[in-house]
Protein backbone atom coordinates (compact mmCIF):
# COMPACT_ATOMS: atom_id res chain seq x y z
CA UNK A 1 0.00 0.00 0.00
CA UNK A 2 2.99 2.30 -0.43
CA UNK A 3 1.25 4.29 -3.17
CA UNK A 4 -1.91 4.61 -1.05
CA UNK A 5 0.15 5.79 1.93
CA UNK A 6 1.88 8.39 -0.25
CA UNK A 7 -1.47 9.76 -1.45
CA UNK A 8 -2.76 10.07 2.12
CA UNK A 9 0.43 11.64 3.52
CA UNK A 10 0.54 14.21 0.71
CA UNK A 11 -3.12 15.01 1.32
CA UNK A 12 -2.58 15.55 5.07
CA UNK A 13 0.51 17.68 4.43
CA UNK A 14 -1.52 19.77 2.02
CA UNK A 15 -4.15 20.40 4.72
CA UNK A 16 -1.47 21.77 7.06
CA UNK A 17 -0.05 23.96 4.27
CA UNK A 18 -3.52 25.43 3.73
CA UNK A 19 -3.64 26.25 7.43
CA UNK A 20 -0.38 28.19 7.15
CA UNK A 21 -1.69 30.06 4.10
CA UNK A 22 -4.93 30.93 5.94
CA UNK A 23 -2.99 32.31 8.91
CA UNK A 24 -1.38 34.94 6.68
CA UNK A 25 -4.77 36.01 5.33
CA UNK A 26 -6.91 36.08 8.49
CA UNK A 27 -5.99 39.47 9.96
CA UNK A 28 -9.38 40.53 11.37
CA UNK A 29 -12.31 38.99 13.22
CA UNK A 30 -14.39 38.94 10.04
CA UNK A 31 -11.60 37.29 8.02
CA UNK A 32 -10.94 34.72 10.76
CA UNK A 33 -14.54 33.73 11.57
CA UNK A 34 -16.42 34.21 8.27
CA UNK A 35 -13.69 34.52 5.59
CA UNK A 36 -14.32 38.24 5.25
CA UNK A 37 -17.88 37.57 3.99
CA UNK A 38 -16.54 37.45 0.44
CA UNK A 39 -16.94 33.93 -0.96
CA UNK A 40 -18.25 33.71 -4.50
CA UNK A 41 -20.71 31.10 -5.82
CA UNK A 42 -18.29 28.30 -6.70
CA UNK A 43 -16.26 28.47 -3.52
CA UNK A 44 -19.41 28.87 -1.41
CA UNK A 45 -21.18 25.88 -3.02
CA UNK A 46 -18.19 23.57 -2.64
CA UNK A 47 -17.48 24.44 0.98
CA UNK A 48 -21.15 24.26 1.99
CA UNK A 49 -21.48 20.80 0.44
CA UNK A 50 -18.26 19.73 2.15
CA UNK A 51 -19.38 20.65 5.65
CA UNK A 52 -22.82 19.02 5.52
CA UNK A 53 -21.53 15.79 3.95
CA UNK A 54 -19.31 14.38 6.68
CA UNK A 55 -18.35 10.96 7.93
CA UNK A 56 -21.96 10.13 8.84
CA UNK A 57 -23.09 10.94 5.31
CA UNK A 58 -20.24 8.98 3.69
CA UNK A 59 -19.48 5.98 5.91
CA UNK A 60 -22.92 6.02 7.55
CA UNK A 61 -24.74 6.58 4.26
CA UNK A 62 -23.03 3.55 2.69
CA UNK A 63 -23.85 1.59 5.85
CA UNK A 64 -27.55 2.43 5.57
CA UNK A 65 -27.45 1.35 1.93
CA UNK A 66 -25.90 -1.95 3.04
CA UNK A 67 -28.65 -2.46 5.61
CA UNK A 68 -31.75 -1.13 3.80
CA UNK A 69 -30.83 -0.76 0.14
CA UNK A 70 -31.69 2.30 -1.92
CA UNK A 71 -33.98 3.68 0.81
CA UNK A 72 -30.87 4.04 2.95
CA UNK A 73 -30.34 7.28 1.03
CA UNK A 74 -33.05 9.00 3.07
CA UNK A 75 -30.80 10.23 5.87
CA UNK A 76 -28.55 12.17 3.50
CA UNK A 77 -31.55 13.16 1.35
CA UNK A 78 -33.13 14.89 4.35
CA UNK A 79 -29.84 16.74 4.94
CA UNK A 80 -29.94 17.93 1.33
CA UNK A 81 -33.60 18.95 1.63
CA UNK A 82 -32.77 20.95 4.77
CA UNK A 83 -29.96 22.75 2.98
CA UNK A 84 -32.25 23.48 0.01
CA UNK A 85 -34.94 24.87 2.33
CA UNK A 86 -32.42 27.02 4.18
CA UNK A 87 -30.94 28.34 0.93
CA UNK A 88 -34.19 29.09 -0.87
CA UNK A 89 -36.26 30.52 1.99
CA UNK A 90 -33.90 31.90 4.64
CA UNK A 91 -30.25 32.23 3.62
CA UNK A 92 -30.55 35.60 1.87
CA UNK A 93 -32.07 37.19 4.97
CA UNK A 94 -29.55 35.47 7.26
CA UNK A 95 -26.61 36.70 5.15
CA UNK A 96 -27.88 40.29 5.24
CA UNK A 97 -27.91 40.31 9.07
CA UNK A 98 -24.08 40.50 9.14
CA UNK A 99 -23.80 38.67 12.49
CA UNK A 100 -21.45 35.88 13.58
CA UNK A 101 -23.70 33.49 15.54
CA UNK A 102 -27.29 32.27 15.76
CA UNK A 103 -27.52 33.71 19.28
CA UNK A 104 -26.62 37.18 17.98
CA UNK A 105 -29.54 36.86 15.57
CA UNK A 106 -31.88 35.99 18.45
CA UNK A 107 -30.68 38.98 20.48
CA UNK A 108 -31.13 41.26 17.49
CA UNK A 109 -34.65 39.98 16.79
CA UNK A 110 -35.95 39.89 20.37
CA UNK A 111 -34.02 42.79 21.87
CA UNK A 112 -31.44 40.86 23.89
CA UNK A 113 -31.61 38.36 26.75
CA UNK A 114 -32.12 35.26 24.59
CA UNK A 115 -28.50 34.85 23.52
CA UNK A 116 -26.87 33.24 26.57
CA UNK A 117 -29.21 30.28 27.01
CA UNK A 118 -29.40 29.65 23.25
CA UNK A 119 -25.61 29.89 23.12
CA UNK A 120 -25.23 27.13 25.70
CA UNK A 121 -27.56 24.82 23.75
CA UNK A 122 -25.78 25.60 20.47
CA UNK A 123 -22.38 25.09 22.08
CA UNK A 124 -23.40 21.61 23.31
CA UNK A 125 -24.61 20.70 19.82
CA UNK A 126 -21.49 21.89 17.99
CA UNK A 127 -19.23 20.25 20.60
CA UNK A 128 -20.88 16.85 20.16
CA UNK A 129 -20.84 17.25 16.38
CA UNK A 130 -17.09 17.91 16.50
CA UNK A 131 -16.55 14.96 18.87
CA UNK A 132 -18.44 12.45 16.74
CA UNK A 133 -16.62 13.60 13.60
CA UNK A 134 -13.28 13.25 15.38
CA UNK A 135 -14.08 9.70 16.48
CA UNK A 136 -14.58 8.76 12.83
CA UNK A 137 -10.83 9.19 12.25
CA UNK A 138 -10.32 5.95 14.17
CA UNK A 139 -12.22 3.97 11.53
CA UNK A 140 -10.30 5.45 8.59
CA UNK A 141 -6.80 5.35 10.08
CA UNK A 142 -7.42 1.79 11.26
CA UNK A 143 -7.93 0.79 7.61
CA UNK A 144 -4.99 2.88 6.44
CA UNK A 145 -2.29 2.25 8.99
CA UNK A 146 -3.73 -0.27 11.47
CA UNK A 147 -3.36 2.32 14.23
CA UNK A 148 -4.84 2.00 17.73
CA UNK A 149 -8.06 3.97 18.23
CA UNK A 150 -6.54 6.61 20.52
CA UNK A 151 -3.56 7.26 18.25
CA UNK A 152 -5.85 7.58 15.23
CA UNK A 153 -8.09 10.12 16.99
CA UNK A 154 -5.10 12.16 18.17
CA UNK A 155 -3.49 12.12 14.70
CA UNK A 156 -6.59 13.16 12.78
CA UNK A 157 -7.77 15.59 15.44
CA UNK A 158 -4.39 17.29 15.73
CA UNK A 159 -4.24 18.01 11.98
CA UNK A 160 -7.75 19.54 11.98
CA UNK A 161 -7.09 21.58 15.14
CA UNK A 162 -3.79 22.81 13.68
CA UNK A 163 -5.09 24.18 10.38
CA UNK A 164 -8.30 25.50 11.98
CA UNK A 165 -6.38 27.33 14.72
CA UNK A 166 -3.85 28.81 12.31
CA UNK A 167 -6.13 30.30 9.68
CA UNK A 168 -9.69 30.09 10.98
CA UNK A 169 -12.41 30.14 8.35
CA UNK A 170 -9.99 30.96 5.51
CA UNK A 171 -8.01 27.77 6.17
CA UNK A 172 -11.19 25.77 6.61
CA UNK A 173 -12.69 27.20 3.42
CA UNK A 174 -9.69 26.35 1.25
CA UNK A 175 -9.28 22.88 2.77
CA UNK A 176 -13.01 22.25 2.39
CA UNK A 177 -12.84 23.15 -1.28
CA UNK A 178 -9.99 20.67 -1.77
CA UNK A 179 -11.96 18.12 0.24
CA UNK A 180 -15.03 18.69 -1.93
CA UNK A 181 -13.03 17.95 -5.08
CA UNK A 182 -11.38 14.87 -3.55
CA UNK A 183 -14.75 13.62 -2.29
CA UNK A 184 -16.42 14.10 -5.67
CA UNK A 185 -13.67 12.23 -7.52
CA UNK A 186 -13.21 9.53 -4.90
CA UNK A 187 -16.82 8.66 -4.11
CA UNK A 188 -18.92 9.71 -7.13
CA UNK A 189 -16.51 9.19 -10.02
CA UNK A 190 -14.47 6.21 -8.79
CA UNK A 191 -16.06 4.21 -5.96
CA UNK A 192 -19.65 4.34 -7.27
CA UNK A 193 -19.06 2.87 -10.77
CA UNK A 194 -16.43 0.42 -9.55
CA UNK A 195 -18.76 -0.91 -6.82
CA UNK A 196 -21.64 -1.39 -9.25
CA UNK A 197 -19.42 -3.20 -11.79
CA UNK A 198 -17.86 -5.43 -9.10
CA UNK A 199 -21.36 -6.38 -7.89
CA UNK A 200 -22.30 -7.50 -11.41
CA UNK A 201 -24.39 -4.50 -12.43
CA UNK A 202 -27.89 -3.48 -11.37
CA UNK A 203 -29.51 -6.59 -12.85
CA UNK A 204 -27.34 -8.89 -10.73
CA UNK A 205 -27.91 -6.72 -7.66
CA UNK A 206 -31.70 -6.98 -8.09
CA UNK A 207 -31.47 -10.74 -8.56
CA UNK A 208 -29.29 -11.24 -5.47
CA UNK A 209 -31.18 -9.08 -2.97
CA UNK A 210 -34.75 -8.95 -1.61
CA UNK A 211 -37.16 -6.59 -3.36
CA UNK A 212 -37.29 -4.42 -0.21
CA UNK A 213 -33.76 -3.25 -1.07
CA UNK A 214 -35.15 -1.42 -4.10
CA UNK A 215 -38.30 0.08 -2.56
CA UNK A 216 -38.14 3.86 -2.03
CA UNK A 217 -39.73 3.65 1.44
CA UNK A 218 -38.13 0.40 2.54
CA UNK A 219 -36.43 2.01 5.52
CA UNK A 220 -39.85 2.87 7.02
CA UNK A 221 -42.07 5.94 7.00
CA UNK A 222 -41.54 6.72 10.70
CA UNK A 223 -37.77 6.62 10.27
CA UNK A 224 -37.97 9.01 7.31
CA UNK A 225 -40.21 11.37 9.30
CA UNK A 226 -37.75 11.36 12.19
CA UNK A 227 -34.88 12.09 9.80
CA UNK A 228 -36.83 15.10 8.51
CA UNK A 229 -37.41 16.43 12.02
CA UNK A 230 -33.80 15.97 13.11
CA UNK A 231 -31.69 16.56 10.02
CA UNK A 232 -33.84 18.76 7.75
CA UNK A 233 -34.79 21.08 10.59
CA UNK A 234 -31.28 20.80 12.06
CA UNK A 235 -29.86 22.18 8.81
CA UNK A 236 -32.08 25.24 9.21
CA UNK A 237 -30.67 26.35 12.56
CA UNK A 238 -27.20 24.87 13.21
CA UNK A 239 -24.38 27.32 13.95
CA UNK A 240 -21.99 25.30 11.77
CA UNK A 241 -24.29 25.83 8.78
CA UNK A 242 -25.17 29.46 9.50
CA UNK A 243 -21.50 30.34 9.88
CA UNK A 244 -21.00 29.21 6.28
CA UNK A 245 -23.97 31.31 5.16
CA UNK A 246 -22.23 34.30 6.75
CA UNK A 247 -19.23 33.77 4.43
CA UNK A 248 -21.25 34.51 1.26
CA UNK A 249 -20.25 37.62 -0.69
CA UNK A 250 -23.92 38.55 -1.31
CA UNK A 251 -27.35 37.27 -0.39
CA UNK A 252 -27.72 35.93 -3.94
CA UNK A 253 -24.57 33.85 -3.53
CA UNK A 254 -26.01 32.42 -0.30
CA UNK A 255 -29.29 31.55 -1.99
CA UNK A 256 -28.13 30.08 -5.28
CA UNK A 257 -24.82 28.66 -4.09
CA UNK A 258 -26.62 26.85 -1.29
CA UNK A 259 -29.20 25.52 -3.73
CA UNK A 260 -26.43 23.98 -5.83
CA UNK A 261 -24.88 22.44 -2.70
CA UNK A 262 -28.24 21.02 -1.60
CA UNK A 263 -28.78 19.43 -5.02
CA UNK A 264 -25.29 17.92 -4.82
CA UNK A 265 -26.27 16.38 -1.46
CA UNK A 266 -29.20 14.57 -3.09
CA UNK A 267 -26.86 13.05 -5.71
CA UNK A 268 -24.37 12.07 -2.98
CA UNK A 269 -27.18 10.43 -1.00
CA UNK A 270 -28.19 8.16 -3.86
CA UNK A 271 -24.55 7.30 -4.62
CA UNK A 272 -23.92 6.22 -1.01
CA UNK A 273 -27.01 4.02 -0.96
CA UNK A 274 -26.07 2.37 -4.27
CA UNK A 275 -22.52 1.69 -3.04
CA UNK A 276 -23.91 0.13 0.14
CA UNK A 277 -26.34 -2.02 -1.84
CA UNK A 278 -23.49 -3.24 -4.05
CA UNK A 279 -21.45 -4.05 -0.93
CA UNK A 280 -24.36 -6.18 0.36
CA UNK A 281 -24.15 -8.29 -2.80
CA UNK A 282 -20.38 -8.77 -2.47
CA UNK A 283 -20.21 -9.13 1.33
CA UNK A 284 -23.59 -10.35 2.59
CA UNK A 285 -22.40 -11.22 6.12
CA UNK A 286 -20.37 -8.28 7.40
CA UNK A 287 -20.43 -7.97 11.22
CA UNK A 288 -21.44 -4.30 10.99
CA UNK A 289 -23.16 -2.26 8.29
CA UNK A 290 -20.78 0.62 8.98
CA UNK A 291 -17.90 -1.64 7.95
CA UNK A 292 -19.23 -1.80 4.37
CA UNK A 293 -17.40 1.33 3.16
CA UNK A 294 -13.99 0.33 4.51
CA UNK A 295 -14.37 -3.27 3.33
CA UNK A 296 -15.27 -2.47 -0.26
CA UNK A 297 -12.49 0.13 -0.47
CA UNK A 298 -9.87 -2.19 1.01
CA UNK A 299 -10.74 -5.30 -0.98
CA UNK A 300 -12.06 -4.10 -4.33
CA UNK A 301 -10.19 -0.98 -5.38
CA UNK A 302 -6.84 -0.95 -7.19
CA UNK A 303 -3.69 0.53 -5.71
CA UNK A 304 -3.63 4.32 -5.78
CA UNK A 305 -7.38 4.55 -6.33
CA UNK A 306 -7.81 3.00 -2.90
CA UNK A 307 -5.69 5.74 -1.37
CA UNK A 308 -7.68 8.45 -3.15
CA UNK A 309 -11.04 7.05 -1.99
CA UNK A 310 -9.79 6.73 1.58
CA UNK A 311 -8.58 10.32 1.28
CA UNK A 312 -12.14 11.16 0.19
CA UNK A 313 -13.52 9.56 3.35
CA UNK A 314 -10.93 11.43 5.38
CA UNK A 315 -11.94 14.64 3.57
CA UNK A 316 -15.59 14.07 4.47
CA UNK A 317 -14.76 13.66 8.15
CA UNK A 318 -12.30 16.56 8.26
CA UNK A 319 -14.67 19.05 6.63
CA UNK A 320 -17.44 18.38 9.15
CA UNK A 321 -15.00 18.24 12.06
CA UNK A 322 -13.32 21.56 11.24
CA UNK A 323 -16.63 23.29 10.57
CA UNK A 324 -18.08 22.07 13.86
CA UNK A 325 -14.89 23.04 15.71
CA UNK A 326 -14.84 26.67 14.55
CA UNK A 327 -18.59 26.92 15.21
CA UNK A 328 -18.11 25.53 18.73
CA UNK A 329 -15.25 27.94 19.46
CA UNK A 330 -17.15 30.92 18.00
CA UNK A 331 -20.19 30.24 20.19
CA UNK A 332 -18.05 29.59 23.28
CA UNK A 333 -16.12 32.84 22.85
CA UNK A 334 -18.73 35.24 21.45
CA UNK A 335 -21.96 33.98 23.04
CA UNK A 336 -20.83 32.57 26.39
CA UNK A 337 -17.40 33.77 27.52
CA UNK A 338 -17.80 37.38 26.33
CA UNK A 339 -21.19 37.63 28.03
CA UNK A 340 -19.90 36.14 31.26
CA UNK A 341 -17.06 38.65 31.29
CA UNK A 342 -19.52 41.44 30.59
CA UNK A 343 -17.55 42.86 27.70
CA UNK A 344 -19.21 46.19 27.07
CA UNK A 345 -16.19 48.35 26.29
CA UNK A 346 -16.13 50.31 23.05
CA UNK A 347 -14.08 48.94 20.19
CA UNK A 348 -10.55 50.30 20.30
CA UNK A 349 -7.83 50.36 17.62
CA UNK A 350 -6.13 46.98 17.53
CA UNK A 351 -9.18 45.10 18.85
CA UNK A 352 -9.46 43.14 15.60
CA UNK A 353 -6.04 41.65 16.23
CA UNK A 354 -6.93 40.85 19.83
CA UNK A 355 -10.20 39.23 18.74
CA UNK A 356 -8.36 37.06 16.23
CA UNK A 357 -5.98 35.96 18.97
CA UNK A 358 -8.88 35.27 21.33
CA UNK A 359 -10.81 33.21 18.78
CA UNK A 360 -7.63 31.35 17.86
CA UNK A 361 -7.10 30.43 21.52
CA UNK A 362 -10.69 29.23 21.81
CA UNK A 363 -10.34 26.99 18.75
CA UNK A 364 -7.19 25.48 20.24
CA UNK A 365 -8.79 24.92 23.67
CA UNK A 366 -12.03 23.53 22.21
CA UNK A 367 -10.01 21.33 19.85
CA UNK A 368 -8.00 19.79 22.67
CA UNK A 369 -11.24 19.23 24.58
CA UNK A 370 -12.87 17.59 21.57
CA UNK A 371 -9.94 15.18 21.16
CA UNK A 372 -10.02 14.22 24.86
CA UNK A 373 -13.80 13.66 24.85
CA UNK A 374 -13.53 11.64 21.63
CA UNK A 375 -10.96 9.35 23.25
CA UNK A 376 -13.16 8.84 26.33
CA UNK A 377 -16.52 8.48 24.57
CA UNK A 378 -17.80 5.21 23.14
CA UNK A 379 -21.44 5.63 22.11
CA UNK A 380 -21.24 8.39 19.53
CA UNK A 381 -24.72 7.77 18.13
CA UNK A 382 -26.33 8.51 21.48
CA UNK A 383 -24.17 11.62 21.99
CA UNK A 384 -25.09 13.02 18.57
CA UNK A 385 -28.78 12.18 19.09
CA UNK A 386 -28.81 14.10 22.37
CA UNK A 387 -27.19 17.09 20.67
CA UNK A 388 -29.63 17.14 17.73
CA UNK A 389 -32.66 16.61 19.97
CA UNK A 390 -31.68 19.56 22.16
CA UNK A 391 -30.87 21.72 19.14
CA UNK A 392 -34.10 21.08 17.25
CA UNK A 393 -36.36 20.69 20.29
CA UNK A 394 -35.07 23.83 22.00
CA UNK A 395 -34.05 26.27 19.25
CA UNK A 396 -36.02 25.53 16.07
CA UNK A 397 -39.23 27.30 17.14
CA UNK A 398 -37.73 30.55 18.51
CA UNK A 399 -35.37 30.88 15.53
CA UNK A 400 -37.94 30.24 12.79
CA UNK A 401 -40.56 32.07 14.82
CA UNK A 402 -38.32 35.11 14.96
CA UNK A 403 -37.85 35.01 11.19
CA UNK A 404 -41.51 34.41 10.34
CA UNK A 405 -43.76 35.79 13.12
CA UNK A 406 -43.71 39.45 14.14
CA UNK A 407 -45.68 38.82 17.36
CA UNK A 408 -43.04 36.53 18.90
CA UNK A 409 -41.45 37.98 22.05
CA UNK A 410 -38.27 37.37 24.02
CA UNK A 411 -40.34 35.83 26.84
CA UNK A 412 -41.91 33.47 24.31
CA UNK A 413 -38.48 32.58 22.92
CA UNK A 414 -37.06 31.79 26.37
CA UNK A 415 -40.16 29.77 27.27
CA UNK A 416 -39.85 27.80 24.01
CA UNK A 417 -36.19 26.99 24.66
CA UNK A 418 -36.92 25.89 28.24
CA UNK A 419 -40.09 23.90 27.44
CA UNK A 420 -38.59 22.18 24.40
CA UNK A 421 -35.27 21.42 26.09
CA UNK A 422 -36.79 20.08 29.32
CA UNK A 423 -39.34 17.97 27.44
CA UNK A 424 -36.62 16.45 25.28
CA UNK A 425 -34.42 15.64 28.29
CA UNK A 426 -37.31 14.21 30.30
CA UNK A 427 -38.58 11.98 27.51
CA UNK A 428 -35.08 10.77 26.63
CA UNK A 429 -34.77 9.67 30.26
CA UNK A 430 -38.18 7.96 30.11
CA UNK A 431 -38.16 6.38 26.64
CA UNK A 432 -34.45 6.11 25.88
CA UNK A 433 -32.06 8.40 24.04
CA UNK A 434 -32.72 6.88 20.63
CA UNK A 435 -36.54 6.98 20.92
CA UNK A 436 -38.61 9.16 18.58
CA UNK A 437 -40.95 10.58 21.25
CA UNK A 438 -38.50 13.16 22.68
CA UNK A 439 -38.17 15.10 19.45
CA UNK A 440 -41.89 14.82 18.59
CA UNK A 441 -43.19 16.11 21.92
CA UNK A 442 -40.24 18.45 22.47
CA UNK A 443 -41.14 20.37 19.32
CA UNK A 444 -44.84 20.47 20.27
CA UNK A 445 -44.04 21.76 23.77
CA UNK A 446 -41.68 24.39 22.38
CA UNK A 447 -44.24 25.60 19.83
CA UNK A 448 -47.05 25.75 22.40
CA UNK A 449 -44.89 27.67 24.89
CA UNK A 450 -43.71 30.12 22.24
CA UNK A 451 -47.18 30.98 20.98
CA UNK A 452 -48.92 31.12 24.37
CA UNK A 453 -46.25 33.14 26.18
CA UNK A 454 -45.71 35.49 23.23
CA UNK A 455 -49.43 36.28 23.06
CA UNK A 456 -49.59 36.71 26.85
CA UNK A 457 -46.72 39.21 27.00
CA UNK A 458 -46.17 42.68 25.59
CA UNK A 459 -45.18 42.78 21.92
CA UNK A 460 -41.52 43.37 21.09
CA UNK A 461 -40.62 47.05 21.18
CA UNK A 462 -41.21 48.68 17.81
CA UNK A 463 -37.73 50.21 17.82
CA UNK A 464 -36.22 46.72 18.12
CA UNK A 465 -38.38 45.45 15.25
CA UNK A 466 -37.47 48.47 13.13
CA UNK A 467 -33.77 47.75 13.64
CA UNK A 468 -34.44 44.07 12.85
CA UNK A 469 -36.27 44.90 9.62
CA UNK A 470 -33.50 47.27 8.56
CA UNK A 471 -30.87 44.60 9.06
CA UNK A 472 -32.95 41.98 7.24
CA UNK A 473 -33.23 44.34 4.30
CA UNK A 474 -29.48 44.92 4.34
CA UNK A 475 -29.84 48.63 5.03
CA UNK A 476 -27.55 48.72 8.02
CA UNK A 477 -24.21 46.96 8.42
CA UNK A 478 -23.39 45.13 11.64
CA UNK A 479 -19.75 46.06 11.44
CA UNK A 480 -17.36 48.50 9.82
CA UNK A 481 -16.52 47.53 6.24
CA UNK A 482 -13.44 45.36 6.00
CA UNK A 483 -10.54 46.55 3.86
CA UNK A 484 -10.97 45.09 0.39
CA UNK A 485 -7.42 43.84 0.15
CA UNK A 486 -8.19 40.19 -0.32
CA UNK A 487 -10.69 40.68 -3.09
CA UNK A 488 -13.61 38.45 -3.90
CA UNK A 489 -13.28 34.71 -4.10
CA UNK A 490 -15.00 33.03 -7.01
Amino acid sequence: MAVDYTVIVLYLAGMLAMGWWGMRRAKSKSEFLVAGRRLGPWMYSGTMAAIVLGGASTIGGVGLGYKYGLSGAWMVVTIGLGLLALSVFFSARIARLKVYTVSEMLDLRYGGRAGMISGVVMWAYTLMLAVTSTIAYATIFDVLFDLPRTVAIVLGGTIVVAYSTLGGMWSITITDMVQFVVKTIGVLLLLLPIAVVKAGGFAEMKAALPTSYFEPLGIGGETIFTYVLIYTFGMLIGQDIWQRVFTARTDKVAKWGGTVAGTYCLVYAIAGAVIGTAAKVMYPNLPSADAAFATIVKDELPMGVRGLVLAAALAAVMSTSSGALIACATVANNDIWSRLRGLTHAKEPGDDHDEVKGNRVFILVMGVGVILIAIALNDVVQALTVAYNLLVGGLLVPILGGLLWKRGTVQGALAAIAAGGLTVVGLMAAYGILANQPIYFGLLASLAAYVIVSLATRPTDEAVLAQWRARLAGHESAEAPEPATAGAVA
